[in-house]
C-alpha cells in the first residue's frame, strides 16, 4: 500500500481507558479497528506512583485519546465521585498531551461481576472502552 493510500484517517486508533477509583484504577486499551477492549490491570497506587505506572502505560500502548469512566447515579445525576472521575481526566489531560474523552460509566463494575472476572476494575475498564468504541 503506498503511503498516499495510509492516511491518517484510515488507521487503527489505540486507547488506553480508565475506571477510576480512589484507590484504584482498572485499565483497558483497544483500538478503533477491531472495536473491541481488552482488560490490562489494575493500578493499586496513589498519587505519583498512580500517575508512574499509567505513565508507563501510555509509553507502551502510544494510544491516541484516552477515556476515562464518569459515575453518575441512576437518574443521571452526579455525585462526589463525578467530579473526581473528571478531575482525573483533567489531570491526564494536563500530564500526557492526550485527548480524554469521557464515558458515563453507570453500571459497568455490576457488568464486570456478571462477567465474572477476577479483576475487575480492569474489565470495567474494558466495557467502558468499549461503549467509546461503539460510539466512534
Amino acid at each position: 500500500m503506498s503511503a498516499a493510500l495510509a492516511s491518517p484517517s484510515t488507521q487503527p486508533l489505540t486507547f488506553l481507558a480508565f475506571d477510576f477509583g480512589a484507590r484504584r484504577v482498572g485499565v483497558a486499551t483497544g483500538n478503533s479497528l477491531t472495536r473491541t477492549a481488552t482488560p490490562l490491570a489494575t493500578v493499586a497506587a496513589e498519587g505519583e506512583a498512580r500517575m508512574a505506572a499509567i505513565d508507563a502505560l501510555i509509553r507502551e500502548w502510544r494510544p491516541a485519546a484516552l477515556v476515562v469512566g464518569v459515575p453518575f447515579h441512576p437518574d443521571g445525576a452526579a455525585h462526589e465521585n463525578t467530579e473526581r472521575a473528571r478531575r482525573f481526566g483533567r489531570q491526564l489531560r494536563a500530564r500526557f498531551g492526550l485527548p480524554v474523552r469521557e464515558v458515563d460509566e453507570r453500571y459497568t463494575t455490576t457488568d464486570a461481576k456478571r462477567a465474572g472476572d477476577a479483576d475487575l476494575d480492569a474489565r470495567a475498564a474494558a466495557i467502558i472502552l468499549e461503549q467509546h468504541l461503539a460510539g466512534l
